[in-house]
């Protein structure tokens, strides 16, 4: 006999990564991949070291000049990363 609940793999999946808090971990590290898309590609190689903690995105630039135009398109640059990923994962931008 068989049973009557079936599920889609893809959605076992998904919901065994949000229940492992695997998923938010994987939405960052592709918003990290997807860096050169939101301030391109020479700020982007000028970025020396990027990560999320705490709903803030971390980045580390030897450039004054380009540190300081990230510190002037703040505001629009979280706007960009949050519609990205679809939900509010960053509320403010720290660059060193």
């Amino acid at each position: 006999m068989r049973k009557s609940y079936t599920q889609n793999i893809g959605e076992i999946i998904k919901e065994s990564l949000k229940d492992l808090n695997i998923d938010q971990k994987m939405k960052e590290v592709h918003v990290i991949n997807a860096w050169d898309q939101f301030v391109g590609k020479t700020i982007a190689r000028a970025t020396k070291g990027i990560y999320i903690k705490d709903k803030k995105l971390f980045l580390k630039i030897d450039s004054s000049v380009i540190r300081n135009e990230l510190l002037m398109i703040k505001d629009g640059l979280i706007k960009r990363v949050n519609e990205f990923s679809g939900e509010n994962m960053i509320n403010d931008i720290v660059v060193k």
